[in-house]
């Protein structure tokens, strides 16, 4: 395509400024198969030293190659998606290679957060049908079992219906969770403009949980809730972070004859003023490289024991949830042997 010298000389004095504008990294590479120019972020992304270089000595993907090649001697565009590494870590991209006069402009669209939110929601849509899979597949048998062999035995009967009942609780606490998550999830941005008493909200949900302890033969003990101690926060979902928290210690973190301790005190954090409530078992402990990963969803250190006591492995992401609402922070110290100790950051202020 043959542009006036005077065109030319107009489009060489925008064009920087036109790469500039671009929300991506984009190259232009001229007949002579050299870098002729590039926009900051492709300088951040390739490196500084991109202009007068031949385009191969910065994209090595022979894909890419190929098509600015293409599209430097027919005058043919691609888009590709690829992945590249072109610093420390690893990135998808979508690649539109485009023919401009005297060359070709190869624009790069980092996609790898779009692509970890869609790889997060298949691996949560997977894990919920897991879930639901296996307690819906008990009942169907059960439910064939006493159609047939066991319609007259009702010893098996009885026995088949208890097991029934308690896969029918497990998918209704599964769902519940779910339900809570998403409720959590779409209120993550609205602090809470209600003022509550902290200490009696902890109280009350840590009364009605000596039952649990009690059948577990757990103490559960309180320090610090004696007091009224004022703060803007949702009372519901506090309820909900100490009842997750607390039941955890006693289901998970407690043998027989343990002891689970909650408390509350004031504190000052980088942040400034907050409260800290905490909650405390003298279990086996969690193994250190499991720590990062318990506020993942349907995260479980031990998935046959949480199973087992009718955990859904979301509730520790609903505490982060409601945490992060409350624009708190969630710490998780433990260790083989130590017991757990789980604390909320409530920020005063």
């Amino acid at each position: 395509m043959f542009i006036s010298t005077e065109k030319n000389a107009l489009l060489e004095e925008f064009l920087p400024a036109l790469l500039a504008g671009f929300p991506h990294a984009a190259i232009l590479v001229a007949r002579d198969s050299k870098v002729a120019m590039a926009n900051p972020t492709a300088a951040a992304l390739f490196g500084p030293a991109l202009q007068g270089r031949h385009y191969g000595l910065t994209l090595r993907q022979p894909e890419v190659l190929d098509s600015v090649a293409d599209c430097l001697y027919t005058g043919t565009g691609a888009t590709l998606r690829l992945t590249m590494r072109p610093s420390d870590q690893e990135a998808s991209f979508a690649i539109t290679i485009s023919p401009v006069p005297n060359g070709a402009i190869c624009v790069f669209e980092d996609v790898s957060p779009q692509e970890q939110t869609d790889q997060m929601r298949r691996d949560f849509v997977a894990n919920v049908s897991h879930e639901l899979r296996t307690p819906l597949t008990a009942l169907q048998g059960f439910i064939e079992t006493l159609q047939g062999p066991a319609r007259e035995d009702a010893a098996a009967r009885a026995r088949f219906l208890e097991i029934m009942a308690t896969e029918a609780e497990r998918m209704n606490r599964l769902v519940t969770d779910l339900l809570h998550l998403s409720r959590v999830e779409a209120q993550e941005r609205l602090r809470p403009d209600t003022e509550i008493d902290l200490a009696a909200t902890i109280a009350l949900a840590v009364d009605g949980l000596r039952p649990l302890a009690q059948r577990a033969e757990v103490t559960l003990q309180s320090k610090g809730l004696d007091a009224p101690r004022n703060l803007f926060a949702d009372a519901d979902q506090i309820m909900q972070v100490v009842g997750n928290l607390v039941e955890n210690a006693i289901k998970y973190g407690s043998i027989k004859g343990g002891r689970v301790e909650v408390g509350l005190t004031e504190t000052v954090t980088l942040r400034g003023p907050a409260y800290c409530f905490w909650v405390q078992d003298a279990g086996s402990g969690i193994a250190e490289e499991h720590i990062p990963r318990l506020t993942e969803r349907f995260y479980r250190v031990d998935s046959h024991r949480s199973r087992a006591q009718g955990g859904t492995g979301l509730g520790l992401a609903i505490v982060k949830h409601i945490v992060s609402r409350h624009r708190g922070k969630l710490s998780i110290e433990s260790g083989k042997g130590q017991g757990s100790r789980f604390s909320v950051f409530l920020p005063l202020g």
